[in-house]
């Protein structure tokens, strides 16, 4: 299943959908997306919609980001003068993201006003579908409900000034609009995270290409991270950190307003949004 928000038409709250034949039909659910997929995704009379307007296919409960592909700190560190850490490839250390921060599909990305350089970032992120702690990675596939495109917004000059004093990211990944994730959630049970083509493209032209199997740590060894004496719930997102060539740091290439930003991951499809002029508010909440 695709399963979608949608803000109808005709106004009035967000409702969860289900992308049939490219086509939105409600699912027939009175409440929100973590609220479905906490109730097991329980099947509904499904009814057409008509044209909507696609949101963010969720407010996550929760935002975990991690850094797991070596082609993206390969080409990044390699501009910044730095040197992958040993603790790379043992530790799947992660930041925490703020969940009213996220727009969706569509949306115009809000270039905040207090950086020069805006940069996206093509990421894979799973959505956890049922309760766990202590979750084993042999048994963490089945905690998976499915699966989004993330593209984890940043502010490369303000992060640069801020990793020094090795807090994590403040003010360069933080404001209004800075989270887009999107089109819809792939379930589990149709695509599998483990191998997965994805490639991103600005005003059509391709900048970056990989696939998820290049991560460092595979999803079930992040979510056994995480849960380790901390229990996780549905809703909560874990993003795989940037693909290899999957940001503009990477190859010194850099979006400006106006621009259109895709991003395709197989199975899933194509998260698309323009750049917005510097401070101009574009924001509002998906």
């Amino acid at each position: 299943m695709k399963y979608v928000r949608y803000a109808p038409a005709g106004g009035g709250a967000s409702r969860v959908g289900v992308l049939v034949d490219g086509e939105v039909a409600d699912a027939g659910f009175d409440g929100d997306m973590v609220e479905f997929i906490e109730a097991g995704a329980p099947a509904g009379q499904w009814h057409s919609v008509g044209a909507v307007r696609l949101l963010a296919p969720l407010r996550p409960r929760s935002m975990r980001d991690f850094l797991q592909f070596k082609g993206h700190l390969d080409n990044a560190f390699a501009r910044l003068g730095r040197e992958i850490p040993a603790e790379f490839y043992t530790v799947p250390a992660y930041y925490k993201g703020m969940p009213d921060t996220v727009i969706g599909p569509g949306d115009v990305i809000p270039w905040p006003a207090y950086t020069e350089r805006l940069d996206h970032e093509l990421e894979l992120a799973c959505v956890i579908g049922s309760a766990g702690r202590d979750i084993a990675a042999a048994d963490a596939s089945s905690h998976i409900f499915g699966w989004t495109i993330w593209n984890d917004v940043s502010a490369r000059d303000v992060q640069t000034r801020e990793l020094p004093l090795a807090l994590g990211p403040g003010k360069a990944k933080d404001w209004d609009g800075s989270n887009v994730l999107g089109p819809c959630i792939v379930t589990a049970d149709e695509v599998d995270g483990t191998d997965l083509a994805m490639a991103v493209r600005v005003n059509g032209e391709e900048w970056g290409r990989d696939r998820s199997s290049t991560m460092q740590h595979g999803f079930p060894e992040l979510i056994d991270y995480v849960s380790r004496g901390q229990t996780l719930y549905p809703g909560e997102l874990l993003g795989s950190g940037t693909a290899a060539a999957g940001s503009g740091l990477e190859i010194d290439r850099w979006v400006r307003p106006g621009d259109v930003v895709e991003m395709e991951i197989e199975g899933i499809g194509v998260l698309a949004n323009e750049i917005g002029k510097k401070g101009q508010p574009t924001w509002h909440s998906s």
